[in-house]
């Protein structure tokens, strides 16, 4: 009787259309109808972003991927060796993606030439970003980003979760961009919608737009996108920035988002070819009601244009808005809390500063002309690049320094009476109950120390964290534990001793817990410190995903390696007739002089616009090092150089980069025992960067 019912109830399902289980995902699928795909987790590698791991192509299609998971490499390996494409919408038109996650990619999901394309409910989290190499005490020149063309698509060469070329009337949202070095970058595209979407913790952008126009972007998360900071040392951003807006996007409404703690909050560069010809701009873009607070360089950089900031805070910043060149803009009812300087406009004109709160900070407005300028630059050749025509009125000041500075300026109208009246340029977008609440809460945690750049792009705070509280090199080394809240017990040290046994990892805004640790320092030896805790509390997201339960143990450790007791550092300086590339022969004679400077180093490690070495100039310098290691184990040795370099090991010469060039990096292989080391290096002109370091394999 089972099973006549059992047949009974299989047909009848059949017969009423039960729910289909979905379809199977191949490597090179090609999707041209709408489907449903059966939940799980498919391994779909991609070499090259040649060759996809799925395409769509086609009209009118849907692709469900709820409850599915696409990956390409190893969910929880070093995210720069990930590679390809995982899904290409290609050609198509009025395609709907819906939900599931695509990981572990160079780029997640990439369309091109597919109008009204809809990505919905999509977790892009742990795709492709590059390994840094910035430290805690000074930046590295390699970690710099370059956005400035992407006509011919060049951005792919940094990755993205979500990379979108030639797409109008396009929507994203409610989707989800994490612990990658890009969340959504769009191109060459008009009408798109962006909303409700959180797109954090990224090493480079938030969001990026190239030439793109008439776009809705509101209500949207974009914290903590951002490279080149380290608290107390250095505020450089390296061009990373929650929003980035290029060469000629016109016409964009941002509303209610946050974009705080990135390199920049919003980044607004009207392009190359406005720089040569001195037309076009990124024009008539609205931005209402944003959070753009503790950028490390600028909470607004919006330059050589034209544009519209109502009702933003824009906190905690280097500058509040860097605007040069800008004009015709105006800044109306905005909020101004502790930045170096609020508004700062170099060569502007005609901008209108109205009705804006300055508190705190060193300069609230600063307006000036430069002395001169490159006669050669086209941009000052076709356009007027006078300071001159601003009305500021309106404005309070509290416990600013300086309220104005305002120097080689024309035709300033000052009042602080309210008295001007603004035609917005767009209709305000209404706030519908859909729209999500993208602003950090009240007891969220803030400011430019709270953020943390390590070799992969900012920490979140989702995993316990060993930071040094100020230099690696200090003795003793002091360590903070940071993580979510929790307790943590010494596991194991090796290297070094310690007094600290166990602690909490008590809430924001609470002081973090602290280790003092003492390396053992024995004379001629190297120092090799290992200290592991374990956690335990709430759940754990570790940088790349992998979540740990609550109440289940964790462990994390830090590490301080340096083989090299000391390197014996040799310095000359040289002219152009030793120089080291057209005069070799010349330059060894001048390596066999008396030298400028003889000195013992715990490091190389110097970056520097300027003079790297005490009592040198800086250009034209060359330096010679050695140093002996004594290896228990197999160690890969990076070495990073900013100009010529040759290194030895044990007399086999093992990098030959003897040439001007920008900062550069190399590896070598050094197995166990005992090596001598020989370093040959040169600074040419302009920026120097060497720098030597050392990790297990």
């Amino acid at each position: 009787m089972r099973a006549i019912l059992l047949i009974l109830s299989m047909a009848l399902g059949a017969t009423l259309g039960a729910a289909p289980q979905g379809v199977l995902l191949t490597p090179g699928m090609v999707i041209d109808h709408s489907i449903t795909v059966k939940p799980g987790t498919y391994r779909l590698p991609s070499a090259s972003l040649d060759a996809p791991a799925l395409v769509i192509r086609g009209a009118g299609i849907t692709v469900d991927l709820t409850g599915v998971t696409i990956e390409g490499g190893e969910p929880y390996a070093d995210p720069d060796g990930y590679t390809g494409n995982g899904l290409l919408i290609d050609g198509a038109s009025t395609v709907t993606i819906r939900g599931g996650a695509v990981r572990g990619y160079k780029v997640g999901i990439r369309a091109r030439q597919s109008p009204k394309l809809h990505v919905t409910g999509v977790d892009a989290s742990y795709n492709y970003k590059q390994h840094l190499w910035s430290g805690i005490e000074h930046e590295s020149l390699l970690d710099w980003m370059s956005y400035h063309q992407n006509d011919k698509d060049e951005w792919l060469r940094y990755g993205a979760a979500i990379y979108v070329t030639d797409c109008d009337d396009c929507e994203f949202d409610n989707n989800t961009a994490v612990q990658g070095e890009n969340g959504l970058l769009l191109t060459r595209s008009t009408g798109a919608r962006i909303w409700n979407n959180t797109f954090s913790w990224n090493s480079a952008l938030g969001l990026g737009l190239y030439r793109v126009s008439y776009g809705e972007i509101h209500h949207n998360r974009l914290d903590w996108d951002v490279r080149g900071y380290s608290d107390g040392f250095y505020f450089r951003g390296q061009d990373s920035s929650a929003i980035l807006i290029y060469e000629q996007s016109n016409h964009n409404h941002f509303q209610d988002n946050s974009a705080t703690h990135g390199g920049d909050g919003v980044f607004l560069w009207a392009g190359q070819s406005t720089m040569d010809t001195g037309q076009g701009g990124v024009n008539d873009n609205l931005f209402i009601d944003n959070d753009f607070s503790h950028a490390v360089a600028n909470g607004i950089e919006a330059t050589f244009s034209r544009n519209a900031f109502v009702s933003n805070r824009v906190d905690d910043c280097w500058h509040g808005v860097w605007g040069g060149y800008s004009y015709d803009s105006v800044f109306v009812d905005n909020s101004f809390k502790g930045n170096i300087e609020g508004i700062a406009i170099e060569h502007g004109q005609n901008n209108r500063i109205l009705n804006n709160r300055f508190s705190g900070g060193d300069v609230g407005i600063r307006l000036w002309a430069n002395l001169t300028q490159d006669p050669s630059w086209g941009y000052a050749k076709n356009r007027d690049t006078k300071s001159h025509g601003y009305e500021i009125v309106g404005n309070s000041f509290d416990g600013v320094k300086q309220d104005l500075q305002i120097l080689r300026t024309d035709d300033v109208r000052l009042s602080r009476h309210d008295d001007f009246k603004l035609d917005f340029p767009h209709a305000l977008m209404p706030n519908l109950p859909e729209f999500m609440d993208a602003k950090l809460p009240a007891n969220a945690r803030r400011g430019r120390s709270t953020i943390i750049v390590d070799e992969w792009g900012p920490y979140d705070y989702k995993s316990p964290k060993l930071r040094p509280v100020g230099k690696p090199s200090d003795r003793p080394l002091k360590l903070r534990v940071l993580g979510p809240e929790g307790q943590w017990r010494l596991k194991s040290i090796r290297g070094g001793t310690t007094d600290a046994k166990s602690g909490v990892i008590a809430p924001w805004p609470a002081a973090a817990s602290e280790i003092i640790v003492t390396p053992a320092n024995r004379a001629n030896q190297p120092t090799d410190l290992e200290i592991t805790l374990e956690y335990v509390g709430g759940e754990v997201v570790s940088p790349r995903g992998e979540k740990t339960a609550a109440g289940q143990p964790y462990t994390f450790t830090y590490t301080l390696f340096e083989p090299v007791p000391a390197w014996s550092v040799t310095a000359w300086t040289f002219d152009e007739a030793a120089d080291p590339i057209a005069h070799p022969e010349a330059f060894l004679s001048r390596l066999k002089t008396t030298p400028a400077k003889s000195f013992s180093a715990p490091r190389l490690d110097w970056t520097s616009g300027g003079t790297f070495i005490d009592g040198l100039p800086r250009d034209r310098v060359a330096l010679t090092a050695d140093g002996d290691v004594n290896l228990t184990t197999s160690v890969i040795m990076d070495v990073i150089s900013d100009d010529g370099i040759k290194v030895w090991v044990d007399g086999t010469l093992m990098v030959d980069r003897w040439s001007v060039h920008e900062s550069e990096l190399d590896h070598v292989a050094l197995a166990r025992g005992k090596h001598h080391i020989r370093i040959e290096y040169f600074e040419h002109t302009g920026w120097q960067e060497l720098s030597v370091r050392f990790r297990r394999e």
